[in-house]
């Protein structure tokens, strides 16, 4: 072989997206997603935009509406059954939410074509708030400061109904209760 081909292999095989900086698209059960890069934006209180209103039906079927919730901050937790960072969250949400009673928190279960893995994924945690059913990601499309493909992702909605914090990736309890209580501190 001569020498000339080696680094020419070399830069065509950098050019695959193993060589790429970006996260990679992984998929899990023929359903593309990205995975969070464990980033937390917490954005001030003159750079915050309106919320989009979610309504949908929950993975038990009643409806639900962020608007009826509009005054108080809420937690919104992009998830999927099928997604191995979800699962590991899930337990950090759960004390998250009981250490913050006065947050309101609401899944969003997203990719799952079929309910019954998400409900099974709500029992095995001991989920007990409720979870909107959003199999085709259309509830995520209002919001433009939370990419859509990037599962799990957190936001924190503050009091006046606009996006205060966005977390993509897994979080631990500690790190979303310290971001709602600075979301509640700076009113």
């Amino acid at each position: 072989m001569k020498r000339w081909l080696v680094p020419g292999v070399a830069a065509v095989l950098c050019l695959l997206p193993a060589c790429s900086t970006e996260p990679a698209p992984a998929t899990q059960g023929g359903v593309g997603f990205e995975v969070g890069n464990g980033s937390v934006l917490v954005l001030p209180g003159d750079e915050r935009q309106e919320a989009p209103e979610l309504a949908g039906s929950t993975l038990d079927g009643d409806p639900l509406s962020t608007a009826d919730y509009a005054g108080s901050i809420i937690v919104l937790n992009v998830w999927g059954s099928w997604c191995a960072p979800c699962r590991a969250e899930a337990p950090a949400l759960v004390a998250a939410a009981e250490q913050l009673p006065d947050v309101q928190f609401i899944g969003i279960n997203t990719r799952d074509l079929d309910p019954a893995p998400a409900q099974a994924f709500v029992r095995a945690f001991g989920v007990e708030y409720p979870n909107l059913y959003d199999p085709d990601g259309a509830l995520l499309l209002g919001f433009g400061q939370v990419p859509p493909k990037a599962i799990p992702s957190t936001l924190v909605i503050d009091e006046s109904g606009r996006v205060a914090a966005r977390m993509l990736g897994e979080i631990s309890t500690s790190t979303l209760v310290g971001v709602v209580e600075d979301v509640q501190a700076s009113g």
